[in-house]
């Protein structure tokens, strides 16, 4: 008879983890920037228009769904820590063919493949620190989250100071491509709880329903899934086209503000690292999402570059804990259930990002693209409105905990 894994979230094992899982976020936000910080020399190098980086976006971002819902899949059936490595490890492969690309569809086929490791980092990492912390998830969450936004930070400032120094742009990925590969191979090696059982089948349990209806994926889950989707369109939209918002500015002031947005991201979820376990979840990730929202909107009213510039800066920093309080509650509400979690609000943060950022190229060519932007705010705001809507069918169908129980809800250390 096989004996029960040991309890990893109580041992040293735990820490060596999660410093791993920190550093592969930290890769992900790094790499997912590179092409957006770089889209102008882009363009210019493959004879592309907004339009043609909008099909661009849309083809990695399917990519990246591919790799969220496979992770889970594919790491039930095998070990799981060689499948997160595999994430680090196609990341180094896409970037390298990106950076040898003789023309623009080897520069396609290795952002895709790019992507597909984005993924694997993306959903895996996600569902391995809810198992890790479960019951407390929310702080740890917000810290995992926080590596995303610091990659993400320092990655345009990186490639606006390689750009501006003449280097060539590929330069930034060939020297992230290298420095995944090791990533990758801390990943793969460590030893890291089981796929929980509810995704053994590669799909989620069905879900008891009042009046004994059956549901294969529970309404407050749907709810939550529409304000990660929302929440992302806007902030990836925002992410792949400030550069090219800002046309009118320097390249170095451009990605400048880039980073700022996700400097504002990085201070918020380091807050919310430190904070989020005293507070109610929903109440504290509704309030600053739609700040998140009224900030994006108000940049498109500054009469000043730099004006707007401050603007997204605060808008980051107002939408920074969404993401991970969107995951945290849901964890909450679904205990043992990571992967039915992490899978469905990865999935459906991607779909926001396959829908809405490819949709603003077109946009920026038919009409502008400060219309865009300005949909991004409102999405900001509708993915406000949804959280307290699943919180409010949670409530109805006395799933989980008692939302109105405040704290408990997020993480307890």
């Amino acid at each position: 008879m096989s004996q029960p894994t040991p309890p990893i979230a109580a041992t040293a094992v735990r820490r060596d983890v999660t410093w791993t899982g920190l550093a592969s976020f930290f890769l992900l936000g790094w790499s997912v920037l590179l092409v957006p910080s770089a889209i102008r020399e882009i363009e210019g190098t493959f004879a592309q228009t907004d339009a043609g980086m909008g099909l661009a976006y849309l083809l990695n971002n399917l990519l990246y769904v591919t790799g969220t819902l496979s992770v889970g899949w594919i790491a039930a059936r095998l070990l799981r820590a060689p499948v997160l490595g595999a994430g680090p490890g196609l990341i180094a492969a896409g970037l390298g063919i990106v950076v040898v690309a003789p023309g623009w569809p080897a520069f396609l086929a290795g952002f895709l493949v790019l992507a597909l490791g984005a993924g694997l980092i993306d959903s895996g990492v996600n569902a391995l620190f809810m198992d890790l912390y479960e019951g407390r998830n929310a702080g740890a969450l917000n810290r995992l989250h926080l590596f995303f936004a610091l990659g993400a930070l320092a990655s345009p400032l990186a490639m606006g100071a390689t750009i501006a120094s003449g280097a060539p742009w590929q330069s930034l990925p060939a020297a992230t491509a290298l420095a995944a590969v090791p990533i990758a191979l801390a990943l793969a090696t460590r030893r890291v709880p089981p796929v929980h059982a509810e995704a053994a089948d590669g799909r989620p349990a069905d879900v008891a329903e009042p009046g004994g209806r059956r549901r294969r994926i529970p309404l407050p889950l749907l709810g939550l899934a529409v304000a990660i989707a929302m929440y992302v369109a806007s902030e990836i939209g925002v992410s792949n086209w400030l550069v090219r918002y800002l046309d009118a500015a320097p390249v170095e002031q451009a990605t400048l503000a880039l980073s700022l947005f996700w400097a504002g991201i990085a201070l918020g979820r380091f807050v919310s690292s430190l904070i989020a376990d005293r507070v109610g979840a929903v109440r504290y990730a509704a309030a600053w999402t739609t700040a998140a929202g009224i900030a994006i909107v108000a940049s498109l009213l500054a009469p000043t570059v730099p004006l707007a510039i401050a603007c997204f800066g605060i808008a980051g920093f107002a939408a920074g804990p969404t993401y991970p309080m969107i995951v945290a509650i849901g964890g909450q509400l679904f205990p043992g259930r990571s992967s039915l979690v992490s899978g469905v609000l990865v999935s459906a943060a991607m779909v926001g990002s396959i829908v809405y950022p490819p949709l603003m190229g077109v946009l920026s060519d038919a009409v502008g693209l400060r219309v865009g932007m300005l949909g991004a705010g409102l999405a900001m705001l509708v993915s406000a409105v949804a959280i307290l809507v699943a919180a409010r069918l949670a409530r109805r169908d006395g799933i989980g905990l008692r939302l109105e129980d405040a704290p408990v809800l997020t993480a307890i250390r």
